[in-house]
């Protein structure tokens, strides 16, 4: 039951007018500079000096898709750094979120509390939620103001993951513009995916 209330949900998010539709391939990727959830600071540029880097946008430690591939990125995280790819993880989560996510996750790569919205907006994957969405996710309880903070209790990013070569550009991107309409709705970046753009 709880899944289709899910399907549902994502399918009144995939309706939302106001979504952005996400950088494309050959676009320069904006720089951003953020704490991750060890407190360190991740600047874009300092990272592409290392190797390229794959950007993962998700929503929150709520939803299962989301921590589903965020754990298969961390399965394989040494095989991508043998490459030398870099993962960060975005998310509007405060950073209580992220420490949840971290955890469920068992994530070893950094994920940044994007609590000005500022690199969902450069990357153009953010969205707003109706009152109507919210009060869906709230009786399942899914509090997105609790999670995210009063300043972001309406955005959401889409799911989305950007590969940034060590020249700043964008050479591929997975971006799923309207989840949840087709039976491969549960659908993240996959590993696949990064290995075989990352060589």
């Amino acid at each position: 039951m709880r899944k289709i209330v899910l399907v549902f949900v994502m399918i009144l998010i995939a309706l939302n007018s106001n979504a952005q539709n996400g950088l494309k391939v050959g676009e320069k990727a904006p720089e951003f500079i953020g704490k991750d959830q060890n407190g360190k600071t991740i600047k874009l540029s300092d990272v592409l000096k290392k190797g390229k880097a794959v950007v993962v946008f998700y929503r929150g430690y709520w939803c299962p898709n989301c921590m589903r591939s965020l754990k298969n990125i961390q399965d394989s995280i040494a095989q991508m750094e043998q490459q030398n790819v870099t993962v960060i993880a975005v998310s509007p989560e405060k950073p209580e979120g992220v420490a949840k996510t971290t955890k469920i996750a068992k994530a070893g790569f950094s994920i940044i509390s994007d609590d000005q919205l500022k690199i969902l907006k450069d990357y153009k994957v953010a969205f707003e939620i109706t009152p109507e969405m919210d009060a869906i996710h709230k009786k399942y309880n899914i509090d997105i103001e609790q999670n995210n903070g009063k300043k972001n209790a309406n955005i959401l990013p889409r799911p989305a993951a950007f590969i940034i070569g060590q020249d700043g550009i964008i050479t591929y991107r997975y971006f799923n513009a309207d989840p949840y309409s087709n039976p491969k709705s549960n659908e993240r970046v996959t590993v696949a995916a990064i290995l075989k753009n990352t060589k």
